[in-house]
């Protein structure tokens, strides 16, 4: 069966790919890898403070919710389905069934 995973995507040049076992884990992962790795001096000093506050605070959820407000480059996604490979091991008689091959 599958799994529900957390991931985002960062679309810098290279995008890059979070993928975490729970919302709550990619929000950590995110502050401490992607917000907190910001330089101060490109924030306003009031976004910056707050950043700063949350952080601090351990509130991983909000800091990313108020540096995405400024980043829009970020998707995330709560909950997706993570394949496994037990998810395709009768996948060569389920293409039979398949639109493609109904023809």
């Amino acid at each position: 069966m599958a799994r529900i995973v957390a991931c985002a995507v960062v679309r810098d040049d290279p995008p890059r790919v979070f993928v975490a076992e729970d919302e709550a884990t990619l929000n950590r992962v995110l502050a401490l890898r992607v917000v907190a790795r910001t330089p101060g001096g490109e924030l306003a000093p009031g976004v910056r403070d707050d950043l700063r506050q949350a952080l601090t605070d351990e509130r991983w959820g909000d800091a990313v919710a108020l540096w995405m407000a400024d980043h829009p480059e970020v998707d995330v996604y709560p909950a997706l389905d993570l394949a496994q490979p037990g998810d395709v091991e009768l996948a060569d008689l389920e293409l039979g069934f398949t639109p493609l091959f109904r023809d």
